[in-house]
């Protein structure tokens, strides 16, 4: 095993910030994703509550032309669930939610058309029925008006799915906001601040764009112009959503109209109002703080609290991603070699909150690139080697990490 060096952690050049030599292949992976001008992103990693790796690369903006910096946030999709997922465990731990209740019991108007026994466990494990989400928005642009859709979503009948795993690409995050909001009367980008950001001293966890006074930048997206990486997305997923066939409904959960020109433009649409299962701007730094908080000891959450939401839910395939997800409470299941009980969520194209309890570990990972259709697997499953070079780093060698600046 590789004891510390006092030779630079990387001889990536575009690379900055701060690593322990231990995790010198983690960022050496870290750098190669973004060699050949592949947009720009972050790394951030707490090993037992220290951060030991803290670094950045490439560029911030579709020309290229703007650096990737320390305070670059980055649209990150789904890994917004993760994070949604995590303010309700801080609300429950303060007894304010109950896993096992019906989720009428805190939200009356949920509780019609079939719903009044559906329970927090079940839609915090995308088994709610409600994943559709045409049903709550008729286009795009009502997807940023978070309130109507909360609306909306309380008075739906849920579908055939309900009772089993079936992925709320969108539903989610306005689901698990609508229980927040219910028993704080605080929208889910009041409580990101509330109950992460400032008890954990962090900028860098919004909703859309950054509020005043934040310094958090958002980088513009980097690579693809063709809208969700696919040739004239708003037919092609419109059509395949209407045919009953392996895959529609994932695209069921995720098309109304216009949702392929969401996040087009230097200021897309994707980025008002907010849609807490879609459109976290994220800081690598802020998110591995997030998780940091379910890997270590922490006020904001018990063990025991960590344990119950760690408890897998269902073993069954997700019906609309039909994939085993290994659904926990608002987390799939993502194990790499070393860590076979982690979990976390990721989001569209490969960012992500990934965790290991039992090692300590907390990972964020952002980036702006926007692929093709056909290299968007790659580009997902890529993210799995840079956690098992992380997992390397961590038992490398015993005692505490050095952090070492990164050659530059």
């Amino acid at each position: 095993m590789r004891g510390a060096s006092s030779r630079p952690v990387l001889s990536h050049t575009a690379v900055r910030g701060s690593a322990a030599p231990r995790f010198q292949d983690a960022v050496d992976r870290f750098g190669r994703l973004f060699e050949g001008g592949r947009g720009g992103g972050a790394l951030a990693v707490y090993l037992h509550g220290r951060r030991v790796v803290d670094v950045w690369t490439g560029c911030a903006d579709a020309a290229g032309e703007v650096p990737w910096g320390e305070n670059t946030g980055a649209l990150s999709y789904s890994t917004s669930k993760g994070v949604t997922s995590t303010v309700l465990h801080v609300l429950a731990g303060r007894g304010l939610v109950d896993y096992r209740a019906p989720v009428a019991e805190y939200w009356p108007e949920f509780g019609v058309k079939g719903k009044a026994g559906i329970t927090v466990a079940e839609a915090m494990s995308h088994r709610a029925g409600l994943s559709r989400i045409g049903v709550f928005a008729r286009n795009a642009d009502e997807l940023a008006d978070h309130q109507l859709i909360e609306e909306r979503l309380a008075a739906a009948a849920p579908d055939r799915f309900r009772g089993f795993p079936a992925y709320h690409a969108i539903s989610y995050g306005t689901l698990i906001a609508g229980i927040a909001r219910a028993v704080t009367g605080k929208s889910m980008g009041e409580l990101y601040r509330t109950e992460l950001a400032e008890p954990l001293g962090i900028d860098g966890l919004h909703l859309g764009t950054p509020g005043p006074g934040s310094t958090t930048t958002v980088a513009g997206t980097h690579g693809s112009t063709t809208p969700l990486g696919i040739p004239q997305a708003d037919m092609m997923i419109r059509l395949a959503a209407r045919t009953p066939v392996p895959g529609a409904g994932f695209l069921r959960s995720i098309y109304t109209e216009g949702i392929d020109r969401l996040a087009l433009g230097t200021e897309p649409a994707i980025l008002r109002g907010e849609m807490p299962g879609a459109n976290g701007v994220f800081t690598a730094r802020s998110l591995a703080a997030v998780y940091n908080v379910i890997a270590t000891e922490s006020p904001l959450l018990s063990r025991g609290r960590v344990r119950a939401m760690a408890r897998l839910q269902s073993v069954l395939p997700d019906r609309n991603l039909l994939l085993p997800m290994g659904w926990r409470l608002g987390y799939h299941s993502w194990p790499v070699m070393g860590a076979p009980n982690a979990f976390g969520h990721i989001g569209f194209a490969g960012s992500g909150g990934w965790v290991d309890p039992a090692s300590g570990l907390a990972v964020g990972f952002v980036h702006n690139w926007a692929p093709e259709a056909l290299s968007l697997p790659r580009d997902q499953f890529v993210l799995l080697g840079l956690l098992t070079a992380v997992v390397r780093g961590a038992g490398a060698e015993a005692g505490d990490p050095v952090e070492l600046p990164v050659a530059v």
